[in-house]
C-alpha cells in the first residue's frame, strides 16, 4: 500500500455510500494512490439489484488494486424487522400506542420527520465501527461529499472531503465512474438518486419509474404497504406516503399511462 508523507500515524477508513460521490471518492483514492486502510459499506438491504452488482465491481476492483475487500455492516434483523417487528420499550411510547390501537411493536414506514430506517441501517453502524477504529487506531474518515454539497460537511479535525478539496460536483462525480467502466447498470440513467427502491420519500418521477423498470421490486413494495396498512392502520405509521397508498399509486400510474395512450 502506498502511504503519503505525514500519514504513516493514521489509520485510513473510507465510507462508501455506493452511490456516484462515494464511489468516485474511492476510485480517485485508488487512483492517486491515496492510502486506504479499511472502505465501510452499510448494507440495507433494501438496495436495487444494480447497486448490488456495482457494490460487487468495485469490491473486486479493491481487491485487485490494494489487496482488501470492502467491510460490510448490517443490521442483526434488518429492514422488515425494525418495520413490523421490533419491540418498543420507552413506558410514553407505550401508553400512547394502547391509547391509539397501534400493536407495541414495529416503527412502520419512515418518513422525512423520522427517518429510523438511515438512523438504525447506515448511521449508527458507520459511526459506530468509525469510533472504534478512531480510538483502537488513529483513523482519518474519508466521506465522499461532492463540492456542491459542502454544506453537509462536519467540523471534525478526523473528517476528510477530497471531493470538496478537488472542487468535484455531483455532476463530475457520476462521470468519474463512468468514465472507469462503474455505470450502475443504467440506474442513474432512470433515476435521480440510486437509493433504497422502498423509501417513502421517492419522488413521484421515481416510484412511477420502479414500478415500470423493477415490477419485481414494485410487487414487494405493494405487499409492504398491505401488511403496514394492515398492522398499523391509515396513520401516519400504516401510510407509504400522504394521502397514498402503494397501490391507489399504482391505480393513479395506471391511469395516467392509458390517458397518455389516448
Amino acid at each position: 500500500m502506498t502511504k503519503t508523507s505525514g500519514n504513516e500515524n493514521f489509520y485510513h477508513a473510507v465510507s462508501l455510500s455506493g452511490g456516484k460521490d462515494s464511489s468516485a471518492l474511492l476510485l480517485l483514492m485508488m487512483e492517486k494512490e491515496m492510502p486506504i486502510d479499511c472502505v465501510l459499506y452499510a448494507d440495507t438491504g433494501m438496495e436495487f439489484p444494480e447497486m448490488e452488482a456495482h457494490i460487487a465491481k468495485l469490491d473486486d476492483l479493491l481487491y485487485r488494486e490494494r489487496g482488501i475487500h470492502i467491510i460490510t455492516l448490517r443490521h442483526p434483523h434488518g429492514f422488515e424487522w425494525l418495520m413490523f417487528d421490533q419491540p418498543k420499550q420507552r413506558p410514553d411510547c407505550l401508553e400512547r400506542r394502547a391509547r391509539m390501537g397501534i400493536p407495541p411493536q414495529g416503527n412502520g414506514w419512515p418518513g422525512a420527520k423520522l427517518r429510523w430506517c438511515t438512523g438504525e441501517l447506515k448511521t449508527r453502524l458507520i459511526r459506530k465501527e468509525v469510533n472504534r477504529l478512531k480510538r483502537e487506531k488513529n483513523a482519518l474518515h474519508y466521506i465522499g461529499i461532492a463540492a456542491d454539497e459542502t454544506q453537509r460537511c462536519k467540523d471534525d479535525t478526523s473528517h476528510r472531503y477530497p471531493l470538496v478539496e478537488w472542487g468535484i460536483t455531483e455532476t463530475q462525480a457520476l462521470q468519474v465512474c463512468y468514465n472507469r467502466g462503474f455505470d450502475f447498470g443504467g440506474l442513474y440513467e432512470i433515476y435521480h438518486r440510486a437509493s433504497c427502491w422502498c423509501c417513502p420519500l421517492n419522488s413521484m418521477d421515481n416510484l412511477r419509474k420502479i414500478r415500470i423498470h423493477h415490477p419485481e421490486l414494485w410487487a414487494r413494495l405493494r405487499d409492504m404497504d398491505n401488511r403496514a396498512r394492515a398492522i398499523f392502520g391509515p396513520g401516519p405509521l400504516g401510510q407509504f406516503k400522504k394521502d397514498w397508498s402503494v397501490e391507489r399509486l399504482e391505480e393513479r400510474f395506471a391511469r395516467e399511462e392509458k390517458k397518455g395512450k389516448t
